[in-house]
Formats: structure tokens, sequence, C-alpha cells
């Protein structure tokens, strides 16, 4: 399929802007490149930020209520930029629609970024997260057996490895979701081959952000940093996955679904047409967008019973 019109018009947005060198380029100044969209005006009963006390320290959230109810499913949520970027207003129109649409609490992280942080710090954040809720989610309102992961491009990394190290620990997980996810420290996929330029997330990008991430020493072939090399996986919760015709993670990420199913793991995969990756930061303007957030709600919901 030709590229979504609103894909189209992205990429003419971001035609003006000059190459990256990304062997000289800092991520100080790649931050200041990257100017994320204004949330959406997406209705809340509630939401507000808050300090969880967890295993790593002081952790900053914001906590998603879509009605008054105590007992709500919680959905932990970990928004994407390439380990390196990103923050929690990043994803704010996504995680108030998800909350909007799956009935769930969504609980959004703010975790280290590298190469300040590099890995495992942002990792370790979100599975200490996902640790304290999986405790503690009543003080916030919600239901600490009624728990799933989610996140987008990096954020799915981090949710796809939480749910492999939860499957080892014995927590109980209702449901993954990752959203064109970053799942392998691999570049010569079929689609790494077909968009390595020209479609906003390139091949380079992709490298750089790596080297940020791994700065600290981390091997890429560790399932950790790639959940796509992971075995035995059996136990890990069902998934749902969601990628980008035009992104060159799609080939890892259908990858991973064939490894899922293969040990019998339920999966429900799609790809949407003529998008590119990143596409949900549109939420406000690409029904694609839109239409994802509620199929991942359906999901939830049927997950969370």
């Amino acid at each position: 399929m030709t590229l979504h019109p609103e894909a189209r018009a992205l990429l003419d947005a971001f035609a003006s802007v000059p190459p990256i060198d990304y062997d000289t380029i800092t991520a100080a100044e790649f931050r200041q490149i990257f100017v994320p969209p204004p949330p959406a005006p997406v209705p809340l009963h509630e939401v507000t930020d808050r300090d969880l006390p967890t295993a790593t320290g002081p952790l900053r959230v914001r906590v998603y209520r879509p009605g008054p109810e105590a007992g709500l499913p919680v959905t932990a949520y970990f928004h994407g930029g390439g380990f390196v970027i990103g923050d929690l207003d990043m994803t704010d129109a996504i995680c108030r629609t998800l909350a909007a649409e799956a009935g769930s609490l969504v609980v959004s992280v703010d975790y280290r970024l590298a190469p300040e942080a590099p890995y495992p710090a942002g990792l370790d954040d979100c599975q200490a997260a996902v640790d304290w809720l999986a405790r503690h989610a009543e003080t916030l309102g919600g239901d600490s057996a009624r728990l799933a992961v989610a996140g987008d491009s990096s954020g799915g990394n981090f949710a796809a490895a939480i749910a492999q190290q939860c499957a080892r620990d014995g927590v109980a997980l209702a449901h993954q979701v990752l959203l064109y996810p970053v799942l392998d420290h691999e570049f010569g996929t079929p689609t790494y081959e077909a968009y390595a330029e020209g479609y906003l997330l390139t091949r380079d990008l992709m490298r750089w952000y790596y080297r940020q991430y791994l700065a600290g020493g981390g091997d890429g072939r560790d399932p950790r940093v790639s959940p796509r090399r992971a075995v035995h996986l059996a136990e890990v919760a069902p998934a749902s996955i969601h990628t980008a015709e035009y992104d060159p993670l799609r080939a890892e990420a259908e990858g991973y679904a064939d490894a899922l199913e293969a040990e019998g793991v339920p999966v429900a995969l799609r790809q949407w047409p003529g998008q590119l990756h990143g596409f949900l930061l549109q939420v406000g303007s690409n029904d694609a967008a839109a239409e994802v957030l509620q199929e991942v709600g359906q999901a939830l919901r049927r997950a969370f019973g």
C-alpha cells in the first residue's frame, strides 16, 4: 500500500530538517530536535503525577483513572523514544485514550534515559514499577490481580522483556501490548533493508539509539536487550502486537509473534498499512492511531475479564 496521507504529511514536515551526523551528535542535541506533540484533550475522571517508592528509588509515574470506582485493572505503560528521548508528556494522549478504551488504570512510567543512565537503568525502573504494582496497586485504586504491561517502540522492548521476567518470577500478567516494538539488536532484517532510510526511523538512527543505550557495556545479544532472542517463552503472557508497514522494525515484531505462537502463547498480530513507525503519536489526527487504541482497549478488556 502507498503511504497514508498523514504519514506523507509527516515526512513532508521533516523534509526541511538538516541531515544528522550520528557520529557526532549528542543525546542532548538530539533531544532539542525532537518536539513532542501537544496532548490531545481526552477527558478522564482523574490524571495525577506521583512518586512510587520502588526498589530503584522514588519513581515518577502518571496515573490515568477512567472512572471513580476502586478495583480497576492496571496497565503499566512505557513510552518510546529509542531509550534516549521521551517523557510522560510525549505519550499523554496515548495513555489517556488507552485508559478510556480499556477501562483500566494506566500507570505511565518516567524511567531514566540513556546515555546518562544506560542499560539496564530504564528497564530496571520499569520492572520496579511493575513489581510495585503487583503488590500495591490497591493503593492507587487498582486491582493487582489484573495487571498488564504495554509500550511503544523502545517502551515495547521494556514491556516484552518484563513480560518474560514476570513469567520467570511467577508474577501473573493478564496481557502484554507491544506497539511497533524494538525487539532485536539486528539491522539486517528484510524490513531494515527495505526501509533503511527515508521513513523517519532509519537504520543509522537505530544504531545510534543502541549505542547510547548500551554505553555502559550491555550486550545486544542479551534477551533483556533483545527480547526476540529469548527462548522458553511458553509461560509468557498473551500478546497484542501492532506494527507499521513502513517501519524497519516490523520484521522483528513479526518474528517475535511467530516465536510466541510456536510455544503456544496466544498472539494477535496486526500490521497497519501505509503507516510509519511512531504513528500513534498522531492519535489526535490519524484515524489508524485511534483504531489501534480501540483494538488494544478491547483486547485488554477481554484479558482482564
